[in-house]
């Protein structure tokens, strides 16, 4: 469902990922482990489609379809969505105008008040975007709007980063919700890649395949519990050395 082939992207220039190469398939989760700076983010932004993120080599497939070169709206519209690290303020918006927004049915607002609800942020819809949200607030709402979306591809960038212990089981819950992690595997239409630091969203959300990525390429790929042993026990430099990577180079 998703096929990223030989992917090389730079920012401002300068060349972030080198020959990226990442199959994900139909209902699968999998995760992308790496240190601050090895490309991870960069590798969301490209699959999503923001200009700063230049393509120079590869391609990236989407249903059967190349997306390489499709605009941010189109990508949304053919069901791929995002939930940033860091989502930045709107003034001037209100967070139901968002959510109205993601939605193909923008006149509902009963749906609304129900995502609403199911988040815990009912007292929020009235607020702007973000504006003195706590970060586990901000992270519901992302949720909330991608609920909204509905997206198939499902691209979260450290959904624990900020979030206190009494979020973080909330958000968990919402995430499986989105992957349809209470259908079997077979009948699941929905996909997820999500960046972790800590690993502690593998508490929450069960994943398929981890890989580790360093200095912008995947270096050994493997079962996401296992590399988080091996990344807490040896670091990541030792982890690029590691028998994942002999076994199964990507």
């Amino acid at each position: 469902m998703l096929e990223i082939k030989n992917l090389t992207v730079a920012v401002e220039g300068k060349e972030i990922l080198h020959g990226v190469n990442l199959t994900i398939g139909t209902g699968e989760t999998h995760v992308l482990f790496g240190p601050n700076g090895s490309g991870k983010t960069t590798l969301l932004m490209t699959i999503m489609g923001l200009s700063k993120y230049q393509v120079t080599r590869g391609s990236i497939l989407f249903k059967g379809e190349d997306i390489t070169g499709m605009p941010v709206d189109e990508r949304a519209r053919l069901g791929i969505g995002i939930s940033f690290q860091r989502p930045p303020v709107v003034r001037g918006v209100k967070t139901k105008e968002m959510v109205l927004a993601s939605m193909k049915d923008k006149s509902n607002l009963d749906i609304v008040t129900t995502l609403a609800s199911r988040t815990d942020l009912t007292d929020f819809l009235d607020r702007d975007i973000n504006y003195g949200f706590s970060g586990g607030e901000i992270k519901r709402s992302e949720l909330m709007q991608l609920l909204a979306q509905q997206p198939e591809l499902v691209l979260l960038d450290e959904p624990e980063s900020g979030v206190d212990l009494e979020n973080i089981a909330l958000i968990g819950k919402l995430i499986n919700e989105l992957l349809e992690k209470d259908s079997p595997m077979h009948s699941r239409n929905n996909m997820g890649l999500i960046i972790t630091h800590t690993g502690h969203i593998l508490d929450y959300v069960n994943a398929r395949n981890g890989y580790i990525m360093l200095e912008g390429i995947i270096s050994c790929m493997g079962d996401p519990r296992e590399i988080l042993t091996e990344i807490k026990a040896r670091g990541y430099e030792q982890c690029a050395r590691c028998a994942f990577r002999s076994a199964h180079h990507v």
